[in-house]
């Protein structure tokens, strides 16, 4: 566990993730609203509103604030990538992937709705969040807002979401290295929370310069993100969890304390989380303070 310092005295993190949570929260009510056909809207909203930690939008809000960006620019890129984050957990639940029956305490999407709903769902929860970027970033400029819409779209493809999914449904059961599931977590999870960031300081108004520095620790603490829920998927029960425990040793697959051991999956955490405040150390301490408690959040979380 890291070590609270004199930091929290001036800032609240937990106040700072709850306020920002409830704003997405209200913007992706708003986004949603229930229309004809009621069973694919049900469906969508049953998910993208189950709550949850909320962490790549409120990554998106904290890196457009870095820059000097107004909140307001970045709601509609951090409720994009809600969306698309909630598609691959519906697309990552059906029985032809990870086949999931439990997902944040209740019944996942395609059990509460049926598969080919659910997978409809998924798609249109895609197509919604580049849709969303389109039409909310009016007040961005135009180059920005593209720029936004390029870097989500690459988080998600061939170079993002999907090869990293494809590879680790293809991993399965068999031996693989350090190497190969680095690359599937770097594209399966830490892709999208990279572009959460890269979108947030994007529409803010970053440098390029800035921009790259960010990417960089977003990468790391992408990679954090899955080391500690591997982690917690051997050390945690499935009620603590909100979803089963210990599906990825059922099937066989590689992670991080398989290959490191638990011990060794904490000390590798414990790295990221470093680098991924050093790479913080350029800017603004204050303005700052947002993306260096939410590294020290995931790192410790334990659920």
């Amino acid at each position: 566990m890291l070590q609270a310092n004199k930091e929290e005295d001036v800032f609240s993190f937990e106040q700072y993730m709850a306020s920002k949570a409830a704003a997405v929260n209200e913007a992706l009510d708003l986004s949603l609203p229930l229309r004809y056909p009621e069973g694919l809207v049900d469906s969508m909203r049953y998910s993208l509103l189950a709550g949850g930690k909320r962490v790549r939008p409120v990554l998106a809000l904290a890196a457009c604030e870095l820059m000097g960006g107004d909140e307001a620019a970045a709601v509609p890129v951090a409720c994009a990538v809600e969306m698309v984050h909630t598609m691959s957990l519906i697309h990552d639940d059906l029985p032809c992937m990870d086949d999931d029956g439990t997902r944040r305490g209740r019944p996942t999407n395609h059990v509460a709705f049926g598969v080919s709903t659910a997978l409809l769902a998924g798609d249109a929860l895609l197509a919604l969040a580049f849709e969303h970027v389109a039409r909310g970033c009016a007040g961005v400029p135009a180059a920005r807002a593209l720029r936004a819409v390029a870097e989500l779209g690459s988080a998600v493809g061939a170079d993002g979401l999907a090869a990293g999914q494809v590879v680790d449904l293809a991993s399965e059961g068999s031996p693989v290295g350090l190497p190969t599931l680095e690359y599937i977590h770097v594209h399966k999870t830490a892709r999208l929370l990279e572009a959460s960031a890269v979108c947030g300081a994007v529409v803010g108004g970053g440098t390029e310069e800035e921009i790259e520095t960010i990417r960089r620790y977003a990468r790391r603490i992408g990679l954090l993100f899955q080391v500690i829920d591997d982690v917690l998927d051997v050390t945690c029960s499935s009620e603590q969890l909100g979803k089963t425990a210990g599906k990825d040793l059922e099937a066989d697959k590689a992670t991080y304390p398989k290959l490191l051991g638990v011990d060794g999956a904490r000390a590798y955490a414990a790295e990221l989380v470093a680098g991924a405040e050093a790479e913080l150390d350029r800017f603004d301490a204050d303005r700052a303070a947002p993306l260096r408690h939410l590294a020290r959040f995931i790192a410790n979380r334990q659920y």
